[in-house]
């Protein structure tokens, strides 16, 4: 029998706090504040070791993002991502294509697809995001970040190779925050 996992408390929220099944509301949950990349409720753990010790298999994110936020730099995985939009619109640009995403669009990003989404449309938009983690640890989760035009003409791309190893340098540190009335729709 799998035993109920503790849930703790911390100054921004709920976390999982071992193993086992758990239920935990999105509200109650710790989300991370990622300025100029929207706010992020990492389900299976936001640090490395949160990610290793609970969650070695699966990880699932809800993203909010304002028009123009990028979930994050264009990039390819040697993992599976998949992504659903729950409300609002969102702009795909996957292989150097852009591709306009609006509710309930489901994404999949099979192994080394360049992908990456960015806020759209005229209000927030929230993505459900998941992907495997067979290569917890390693730099872009087994894979790569890459230069390509679109991307960086929607502020979700590096200029050159040498980024790669920290593509996010020009944006503020994230930091664990608690939820924000009106970051979820109410229906």
């Amino acid at each position: 029998m799998i035993e109920e996992a503790p849930v703790d408390q911390t100054d921004a929220g709920l976390v999982p706090g071992g193993h086992g099944w758990f239920v935990m509301n999105a509200r109650d949950a710790r989300w991370v504040s990622r300025p100029g990349r929207g706010h992020n409720l990492p389900f299976t753990g936001w640090t490395e070791a949160e990610a290793e010790t609970w969650f070695p298999q699966l990880g699932v994110a809800l993203i909010r993002l304002e028009p123009g936020e990028p979930i994050g730099m264009y990039h390819w995985e040697a993992e599976t991502e998949d992504f659903i939009v729950l409300s609002g619109e969102a702009l795909l640009i996957v292989e150097g294509k852009e591709r306009a995403l609006e509710q309930w669009d489901f994404v999949h990003c099979p192994p080394e697809t360049r992908h990456i989404i960015v806020g759209a449309g005229s209000g927030p938009c929230l993505v459900l995001a998941a992907g495997t983690r067979t290569h917890i640890g390693e730099h872009c989760n087994g894979g790569a970040y890459t230069v390509d035009e679109t991307a960086i003409r929607h502020g979700a791309g590096i200029d050159d190779e040498a980024e790669n190893e920290d593509p996010y340098a020009r944006f503020p540190p994230s930091e664990p925050t608690a939820y924000r009335e009106g970051w979820l729709p109410d229906d």
